[in-house]
């Protein structure tokens, strides 16, 4: 498959001096919603003063999730902050989130959909920025019912087995070298993906190119949706596309679009001469939804596109930069690669190849997947909220409008709900306190995919993958740095939270028997 020509460089643009034409417009503009707000009785939430029509614009740090949790400590758990036109709410604790996520979950169920959002999900068709609704509801459930649910989650044991297997293969052939972990994950998780949902895989130098094209799209993408658009804080300017950012995203997802149109297309070609697969998978149902009478359950093309996008990123991003993270802090500490291969040993043993049924009895490495994600949430403000209406949150007026981003990074580091909050301990998942917390965002101390009706639909996926990869690469390899090389943990904020340096490692065989490394 040829791949897309992609290219990001912005021109100078003269847009920038058009756009201070609108300056007296935003001037009045801000001034009467000023006015507006001012009606309500009740207060907004506090926050550190602004400049004039630029608010905190010009005091915000690269990193948002570390900068807003320094500002919550000065003005607490609910604050404000004005960024150009946009009032901007940030949460910080568990009972503050309790109220937006729980108590109002359905005057919060809808996210803010960025600038360009549209263009990546083909008009707001996905399940993660569809807006709450009947069109929500049926994408969810057609998501959840015909690919997340838990026969088709077993059913999916042997193609996970075999993609993981190709990755050990892969190491082992460099095996003594320096090789870059995120890589061979991230081409791993994305062959599972897309075997998953369409019984595609690409393999040989193909793949390769495939899934290091594939992993630059994403990181390009997720570092654009993670930057303030000045489109979004003075929406009156956003036709001028200032920063270029729409016609960056139309650039990344030709990339994305070539591929779901060439196997949409093979596979109406397939199903018009009658042929037969041995048994359907997710598009074979979604083009059937698309071809359907049902009005209630029947999908545009712009759906059918969405869903896969949805759940090829959503399926590889996150998880691939959990995993990254996880050999990060691991390397760190030498000791934890140690107990961790300890468990593997004694479950799995040195002469046996890890399986999905050993899963539940890895105790460790499930502790240090949970502890992972406490420290290395993958979207560290989550995806943010937007109320349909105007609401009250612990006493302060939220107006329509508002752009809510919830601090899960922050609070799931937060000293005063965590012991030794910046360790990475997977031991603190088996103590009585810990142990019972789940992922799903039943408690608001840890909730990294969020919680209530907008709760990540993957999660025991991602979970599954997590763990069997984890497993994995602990069990097959030794992992050590190059010589001279010092590790880093820091981060590079996007609305997915990736480390600013790639991990390099070099993995060493640790079992006896090479067939053990067959693919």
């Amino acid at each position: 498959m040829a791949l897309p020509t992609l290219s990001l460089q912005s021109n100078p643009s003269q847009n920038v001096i058009l756009a201070f034409s609108f300056l007296i417009v935003v001037i009045s503009w801000v001034s009467w919603m000023i006015k507006k707000s001012s009606k309500c009785t009740l207060p907004l939430p506090p926050g550190p003063r602004g400049l004039p029509i630029v608010g905190n614009l010009p005091f915000l740090k690269p990193n948002l999730h570390s900068y807003f949790s320094k500002l919550a400590e000065t003005y607490g758990p609910i604050m404000k902050l004005r960024l150009g036109t946009k009032l901007c709410i940030v949460l910080s604790s568990p009972s503050v989130v309790k109220e937006v996520l729980k108590d109002q979950d359905t005057t919060f169920a809808n996210h803010y959909a960025m600038s360009g959002v549209e263009i990546l999900t083909y008009g707001l068709n996905n399940i993660t920025w569809s807006p709450y609704g009947a069109q929500w509801r049926m994408l969810r459930k057609v998501s959840v019912h015909d690919f997340l649910n838990n026969t088709n989650l077993k059913a999916g044991q042997a193609v996970r087995r075999t993609e993981v297997r190709w990755m050990i293969n892969r190491l082992y052939a460099k095996a003594g070298t320096p090789v870059i972990v995120g890589e061979y994950i991230t081409q791993t998780i994305f062959n599972t993906m897309t075997r998953t949902l369409w019984g595609g895989s690409q393999s040989g130098d193909e793949g390769t190119a495939i899934g290091a094209e594939f992993e630059k799209v994403l990181k390009d993408l997720m570092v654009l949706l993670g930057k303030p658009n000045i489109s979004d804080l003075y929406p009156i300017i956003a036709p001028l596309d200032v920063q270029g950012t729409r016609r960056k995203i139309k650039r990344l997802m030709s990339f994305f679009d070539r591929i779901f149109t060439t196997i949409i297309n093979q596979r109406t070609e397939i199903n018009k001469v009658g042929g037969e697969k041995e048994a359907k998978d997710f598009l074979d149902i979604i083009l059937q939804l698309h071809n359907g009478s049902d009005p209630k359950t029947q999908l545009t093309m712009s759906h059918v596109k969405a869903l896969l996008l949805d759940l090829v990123v959503g399926g590889t991003e996150t998880v691939s930069t959990t995993m990254e993270w996880a050999m990060s802090e691991m390397l760190m500490s030498q000791k934890i690669i140690k107990k961790a291969q300890e468990e593997l040993d004694t479950v799995v043993g040195k002469d046996n190849i890890l399986l999905e049924s050993h899963l539940p009895q890895l105790h460790y490495i499930e502790g240090i997947a949970r502890e992972v994600l406490r420290l290395h949430p993958g979207l560290p403000l989550l995806v943010p909220r937007c109320p349909s209406v105007p609401a009250t949150v612990s006493g302060y007026h939220i107006p329509l409008g508002t752009r809510i981003f919830i601090n899960v990074w922050a609070i799931q580091r937060d000293p005063s709900l965590w012991e030794n909050p910046l360790e990475f301990m997977p031991e603190r998942w088996f103590s009585a306190s810990n142990g019972e917390l789940d992922m799903k965002g039943s408690d608001f101390r840890f909730f990294p995919f969020g919680s209530g009706r907008r709760v990540c639909v993957g999660i025991n996926l991602a979970e599954r993958m997590l763990t069997i990869i984890l497993a994995s690469l602990l069990h097959s390899f030794e992992w050590s740095l190059p010589e001279g090389t010092k590790l880093d943990l820091e981060d590079r904020f996007g609305l997915v939270m990736k480390k600013r340096n790639q991990l390099v490692a070099i993995p060493t065989p640790r079992l006896s028997n090479p067939e053990l490394y067959a693919a």
